[in-house]
């Protein structure tokens, strides 16, 4: 039986580790090696690291900061973040990334994905969906969710599928940061739609949530943030929780 994974999520800022609202009032919240060390220890299966910095030398910055993470984890982690050719793929997997998740540019070069999945595995490459729920569907939007694309999410997904992505990081926008739960119908949707694993980001907020997202929602994995950082509940809290209840967990 496959282990649901529970992975936190942390937004890197040259090279630390940054907690805000929408990318502004940006609070230093430590070094990305030493709070990836802390949630190992905590029970964290995976983590996912986003690069949030707009310029060249945050690139760099960056690249040192994977390569810095990979010396010392031993858990799998996921980098992504302005990540729009195959060579940024190629720099962030040889710095010692596990996987790469892309976004705006999946969507605005499709073909960066077969690519990437045709050089490094598609094992490597992770399509993050940022979905937003409106009279006419589930849209898709790019940028940071500020910017609305013509793509339904569930048809969207299924494409990435066929392109190459061997994974999908599916964030519910209208969820994000409200605490009140996963997009469970939005979830569940995309498994169904896909054979690859689904990740649930995007509205947890209280052990339940995680809960409802395996049982009901179907997910593979459930990611969360602020919940973790502000120590809320750690990892090993939301196993325990999820095991006493009959899902497979790695604890």
């Amino acid at each position: 039986m496959l282990t649901r994974r529970i992975i936190p999520c942390l937004d890197v800022h040259e090279g630390r580790v940054v907690k805000g609202v929408q990318f502004v009032n940006l609070r230093d919240m430590g070094d990305p090696v030493e709070l990836g060390l802390i949630y190992e220890a905590l029970g964290a299966d995976e983590l996912v690291y986003l690069d949030i910095s707009a310029s060249v030398e945050g690139r760099r910055t960056f690249t040192r900061a994977v390569e810095r993470i990979a010396s010392r984890l031993r858990i799998p982690f996921t980098v992504g973040g302005g990540v729009s050719t195959v060579e940024d793929i190629r720099r962030l997997l040889e710095a010692g990334a596990d996987k790469v998740s892309l976004n705006t540019a999946a969507v605005l070069q499709p073909a960066l994905l077969s690519e990437g999945a045709a050089l490094f595995g598609r094992q490597c490459v992770v399509l993050a969906v940022d979905a937003l729920a409106e009279r006419d569907g589930y849209r898709v939007y790019i940028r940071g969710g500020r910017e609305k694309t013509e793509l339904e999410a569930f048809s969207w997904c299924r494409a990435g599928e066929v392109l190459g992505a061997g994974e999908i990081l599916l964030t519910a926008i209208g969820r994000d940061g409200t605490r009140q739960g996963f997009d469970i119908y939005l979830t569940k949707k995309v498994v169904e739609a896909v054979n690859v694993p689904v990740i649930a980001s995007g509205g947890a907020g209280r052990l339940e949530h995680f809960l409802e997202v395996f049982t009901e929602g179907k997910a593979d994995a459930a990611l969360a943030a602020g919940l973790f950082h502000e120590g809320t509940l750690t990892p090993q809290q939301v196993k325990l929780f999820l095991k006493d209840r009959g899902i497979a967990v790695r604890l």
